[in-house]
């Protein structure tokens, strides 16, 4: 097997004066990647931690430099590891602490710090990386949480809390990176380091040594790597990968009463019963608009199924009011073209609605009509685009098996992407509907 190296890659590492930072630091250093040492701690003999890693690199022939910043001070960590080496590619959020108490004696002071070196810190640190990571199209951040923050542990309301609260982060920055090249994971690690060894035996200590955590981290980080968004739980040489699930849930008739709730509890909970496992806060609006829809709802004086039963209406919506506000200028300038998209309700059904979309003109726009004679067409269903436009559709996969079929230029066709316009999550629906209307 090739081996995997980080030649001319920078890579900053927290809390890496010892445990499992300093794993990180060592083995990245030994496949040429640039370091930045940071830890704030010391020894015994008062020598501070980042300093005797930073020489250990030194001396064994890498470079490396320490840092002693807190970790909420992420500026002056990254500016150091630009000073030093001109770039930042990999952010390893690392560092952090115990404040354990039950949560009836846990003090305020006991929440703050932890969340401040555990989540404040990295956003600081990420923060700080993100632009340059942007500006050159690449870069890997990898967020430290803990099983702790997957199940919550007895004593440790602060740490579970910041813990689960770092792979909330990792989600968002995977949505926001991943097109520019920055993709984010979380790994949940189970390892001897400063912070288990008091509460862990010599023997249990010995089989989860922190270099069984190096391997993943390292793949996540290479440039060969383009997982972004995981969450992993690992330890001891075993790795998973964990992901949300969701029972189909139970709809009611509106209104309804607790006593209706109670009756159908058991139901609302039934993960058995054909189980979802969703990934975008949109996921769930089909069954809640699908149930308003079949209690009668409606939605700005009209009804739901004239309004949003189709998707892509909803969709070409946020679209329209996205190009009004002028934010489509890189897509017209790359696209140059107009592009119909005619739209079934099932594969290979009739048509149930089309929409021109103008991307060659002034600032773009939306039509609720096709173009007679447009540069290229995409006919599919509903929940093909849909998924297309959620970043969950590949569409060269779909054109290649059938899913979307494409009339016109190929080159043109090729041209536009999904990923040239925002997600239409329910907050960007929200932000781009607002005021257009098809």
């Amino acid at each position: 097997m090739t081996q995997l190296r980080y030649d001319g890659k920078v890579c900053i590492i927290t809390g890496a004066g010892g445990g499992l930072g300093r794993e990180y630091a060592l083995f990245f250093a030994s496949r040429g990647a640039k370091i930045v040492i940071n830890d704030l701690g010391k020894t015994k003999a008062g020598e501070f931690t980042a300093d005797i890693v930073a020489q250990e690199i030194v001396k064994g022939g890498g470079q490396a430099v320490a840092n002693r910043d807190s970790v909420d001070q992420g500026e002056k960590i990254v500016a150091q590891a630009i000073e030093a080496f001109g770039r930042v590619d990999i952010v390893i959020n690392n560092a952090g602490i115990l404040r354990d108490v039950s949560f009836m004696k846990m003090k305020e002071s006991d929440w703050d710090l932890v969340h401040k070196v555990h989540l404040k810190g990295s956003f600081a640190v990420s923060r700080a990386a993100w632009p340059h990571m942007r500006k050159q199209g690449y870069g890997r951040i990898i967020n430290t949480a803990s099983p702790a923050g997957i199940y919550g542990n007895f004593g440790q309301a602060n740490y579970s809390a910041a813990k689960l609260g770092l792979h909330g982060f990792t989600r968002a920055l995977h949505k926001e990176g991943e097109a520019k090249g920055i993709f984010t994971n979380t790994i949940a690690p189970l390892a001897a380091t400063a912070m288990t060894e008091t509460v862990m035996s010599k023997e249990l200590l010995k089989a989860l040594g922190a270099e069984h955590i190096v391997p993943l981290v390292a793949y996540l980080c290479h440039e060969s790597s383009e997982k972004s968004g995981g969450l992993f739980e690992l330890g001891g040489g075993w790795i998973s990968e964990l992901r949300w699930q969701r029972s189909q849930g139970v709809s009611f008739n509106l209104p309804f009463t607790p006593e209706e709730v109670a009756a159908k509890f058991e139901g609302i909970g039934d993960f058995e019963t054909e189980p979802e496992y969703p990934e975008n806060t949109s996921d769930a609006m089909p069954k809640m608009i699908n149930n308003f829809e079949r209690n009668g709802g409606k939605l700005n004086g009209n009804n739901v199924s004239n309004t949003t039963a189709i998707k892509a209406d909803g969709i070409f919506t946020m679209l329209k009011n996205y190009l009004e506000a002028g934010f489509g200028e890189d897509a017209v300038q790359k696209c140059q073209a107009t592009y119909n998209f005619n739209i079934s309700l099932k594969k290979n059904g009739p048509i149930k609605a089309s929409y021109g979309l103008d991307l060659k003109n002034g600032k773009g726009a939306i039509f609720a009509k096709p173009f007679g004679q447009p540069d290229a067409s995409f006919t599919m269903d509903d929940e093909e685009f849909y998924m297309e436009c959620m970043r969950k559709s590949n569409p060269q996969m779909a054109f290649l098996k059938g899913r979307m079929k494409i009339k016109g230029s190929m080159r043109k066709a090729s041209a536009f992407n999904p990923d040239l316009f925002p997600e239409p999550t329910p907050e960007n629906l929200a932000k781009y509907s607002a005021q257009a209307k098809l």
